[in-house]
């Protein structure tokens, strides 16, 4: 009988597997993309033998290159899918787990200014090498030799590629209010909400506040973004109105404070808010249900 050969390196490969989907999730928006990268980077490496595994000096950077490149061909790949995507694509919103979602610490996606929904949104409108350079260099510290190994560019290439992606994200950037400040705003929000305090929901809205949906196709909503206190707020309205005997909580999402609705204890939209000189600048409402799935039990 054959017997199976311990391998003293599983450790330091599967350490790495956090890394890769903190790294997945910020490049594709989506956690579920985020893990099938993550996936297929260890089976490319499980696919190589042993000798060649021991050949590869650092594990870990020959795994983030992998990663970083399958990445980028799913970006290059989702800007087709999306033009056939029914309505706005909003990125995945993501709870404040106290683990992963499979009860795996391994698997959380750690909570920063770079998750935050008005940051991913601005990646979005990036090209996929602007935002592989951007978040691998500004974000995860990689040196540009190593950033152009992966884009398949030369480091100056991808220097512009970042210097680009910064310029992008400093021009939508909109001064914030403190984490307190927003959570108050934000809970202002919900209360007015549930009273259908009209007078209440224009004081807290920007002027040229926005409203964008993701349905997906899969339940009806916003196809476009709203702009206009007034529309914002007869939308709002509308929805309570269709929805019945639904509960609004709020709930951190990607690491700011925001809420979700509930019917029947079944989460069916998660509100990601930008806040701006006390004002809501921007609502991204995700009710796809593609994209609630860790929100199923909260």
């Amino acid at each position: 009988m054959g017997s199976t050969r311990p391998d003293p390196a599983l450790a330091v490969i599967m350490s790495e597997r956090r890394h890769l989907i903190n790294l997945g999730y910020r490049l594709l928006g989506s956690l579920a993309d985020a893990e099938d990268v993550v996936q297929e980077t260890y089976a490319r490496w499980y696919a190589m033998s042993r000798e060649e595994q021991d050949a590869i000096e650092s594990p870990g950077a020959w795994l983030t290159k992998v990663a970083g490149r399958l990445c980028l061909n799913v970006l290059s790949s989702a800007r087709v899918r999306r033009e056939t995507y029914v309505g706005e694509w909003i990125p995945e919103p993501l709870p404040d787990l106290p683990e992963g979602p499979n009860g795996d610490p391994a698997d959380r996606v750690t909570l920063d200014e770079s998750v935050n929904m008005a940051f991913l949104v601005v990646l979005e409108s990036m090209t996929p090498a602007e935002r592989v350079a951007f978040i691998l260099h500004d974000v995860f510290r990689y040196p540009f030799a190593e950033v152009a190994e992966i884009v398949g560019r030369s480091p100056a290439a991808c220097r512009q590629l970042a210097t680009s992606a910064r310029r992008r994200i400093r021009d939508a950037q909109a001064p914030t209010s403190g984490q307190a400040r927003q959570a108050g705003i934000v809970r202002d929000f919900k209360q007015a909400w549930e009273a259908k305090d009209i007078n209440a929901l224009v004081a807290l809205l920007d002027p040229g506040a926005t409203i964008t949906a993701d349905g997906g196709g899969m339940v009806s909503t916003l196809i476009k973004p709203v702009e206009g206190v007034e529309q914002i707020v007869r939308g709002l309205t509308r929805f309570t109105q269709v929805l019945q005997d639904v509960t609004i909580l709020e709930r951190t999402v990607n690491g700011r404070p925001g809420l979700i609705v509930q019917r029947g204890g079944v989460t069916v939209t998660v509100c990601a808010f930008e806040i701006a000189d006390d004002r809501i600048k921007h609502i991204w409402a995700v009710r796809n249900p593609d994209k609630l799935r860790l929100w199923t039990t909260l």
